[in-house]
């Protein structure tokens, strides 16, 4: 795998944020460089340990989704070449097979959550109200369950060690405007279903995910961040699915159970993770990118 990298260090450009997983710098008035870390969160806190060759991982599964939904929505991704941003060699080894260059956009103030399935947050709450996110269900559903319909539930975007907090789709429209938001929330269920129908294809069971948009210079809606990966996603294997408790999983889940097990208290700092929980995450994640894109992809990602 590549080398693992918990923080950046880009001197030839300005750095813009230093986000839970992601380091952005600006480029010109126009692009930025998006360079994708090992740093894992859990519970929106960043934890001290990186994950060898997880940013890699992920900025492979994201551009594969980006390209597969370029015909549903445009994205942020832009075909200038890393050597052409960065020409000191060292600076591009640092960051190479995990930074991409994007454009600018606004970002949305919102997280475009999309569950598929009652499990996590939204199984504990249907369990004392019968409700996700607010929104009525059926009775009788069991962990695990697959919904009657996808469902859009977003949340706010809190910084980094802040907890986000869901919204209802009204609260959503007052931050956004109500056509907005109703672009979100469309563009989140087709981009979702499209993409779960595909990944069934390949043994995967999308359970749940989350999506981020920005608005372009003329105000179209745009895909950003990153896309259906193990840290955005909750990924299942199909051939072991069985409503009624929560399946395995290809994503962070592992770390969080592990955290839960230890009784943290969810706020910062995070507690050291053990080696086998950091080499058993790493092996979830590299089995999902080769599930998902293919064993040549996954091959690519590891040299």
């Amino acid at each position: 795998m590549p080398e693992t990298l918990y923080q950046s260090d880009i001197k030839s450009l300005r750095l813009r944020h230093r986000g839970k997983v992601r380091d952005i710098y600006d480029i010109d008035a126009k692009h930025m460089l998006i360079v994708t870390t090992d740093r894992l969160s859990a519970f929106d806190v960043v934890l001290p340990d990186p994950i060898p060759g997880k940013g890699a991982l992920l900025t492979a599964m994201s551009n594969f989704w980006f390209q597969r939904t370029r015909p549903l929505i445009p994205n942020q991704l832009t075909d200038i070449p890393l050597d052409q941003v960065l020409t000191d060699p060292g600076e591009r080894r640092q960051v190479a097979g995990r930074a991409v260059v994007v454009r600018k956009l606004k970002a949305l103030p919102v997280e475009a959550i999309v569950r598929g399935y009652l499990v996590g947050s939204g199984w504990k709450e249907y369990k004392s109200s019968g409700t996700v996110c607010g929104i009525p269900l059926p009775v009788g559903l069991k962990e695990a369950d697959r919904l009657p319909q996808a469902l859009f539930t977003p949340s706010t975007k809190a910084a980094v060690g802040q907890h986000d907090e869901n919204i209802s789709f009204d609260q959503t429209a007052e931050i956004l405007g109500r056509e907005t938001a109703k672009q979100v929330q469309q563009a989140s269920l087709t981009i979702y279903k499209e993409c779960a129908a595909y990944a069934l294809t390949r043994g995967i069971i999308i359970a749940d995910t989350k999506f981020e948009f920005g608005l372009d210079e003329k105000g179209a809606l745009t895909l950003i961040d990153e896309v259906l990966t193990p840290d955005s996603s909750r990924f299942w294997p199909a051939d072991q699915y069985k409503p009624g408790a929560n399946p395995p999983s290809y994503d962070k889940q592992y770390v969080r159970d592990y955290l839960e097990s230890i009784g943290w208290n969810k706020q910062p700092p995070a507690p050291k993770l053990p080696a086998e929980v950091i080499a058993r995450t790493a092996e979830k994640y590299r089995e999902a990118l080769t599930r998902l894109t293919g064993s040549e992809t996954a091959a690519r990602v590891a040299r």
